[in-house]
């Protein structure tokens, strides 16, 4: 079992930069591969940036490919989602989410590949 806390949104005006955080309980968070999720109001859950348990590999979605990087630390428990560049489209709730995995390369990008979700975190990004 996996508990996950969010932290670090807040109101930002657009070309600004903000850091998420993300708190996992447990001794085995290095077994879990982590992915960042949003969910903007009237629209679907859409995938952000995924990392493997190691943190070797990353994977990001192309509209935040380049402005976005995502990071974690074993040893803390947490995972962290820099955004810099944003625009006012960059404005949702986001999600931090895990799930175990077998291979330390391993990341994934679909919602229904993640066993648990923290409650979110609102980023506004004004224009």
């Amino acid at each position: 079992q996996v508990q996950l806390v969010e932290s670090g949104g807040g109101l930002v005006q657009a070309g600004g930069s903000l850091r998420l955080s993300c708190a996992a309980s447990g001794r085995t968070f290095s077994s879990y591969a982590m992915g960042w999720f949003r969910q903007a109001p009237g629209k679907e859950r859409e995938f952000v940036a995924a990392i493997s348990r190691s943190g070797v590999a990353t994977y990001f979605a192309d509209s935040v490919k380049g402005r976005f990087t995502i990071s974690r630390d074993n040893a803390k428990n947490t995972v962290s989602l820099q955004m810099s560049s944003l625009k006012p489209e960059d404005t949702a709730v986001y999600y931090c989410a895990a799930r175990y995995a077998s291979y330390s390369g391993n990341y994934y990008y679909t919602g229904k590949d993640y066993a648990y979700w923290g409650q979110g975190t609102q980023v506004t990004v004004s224009s």
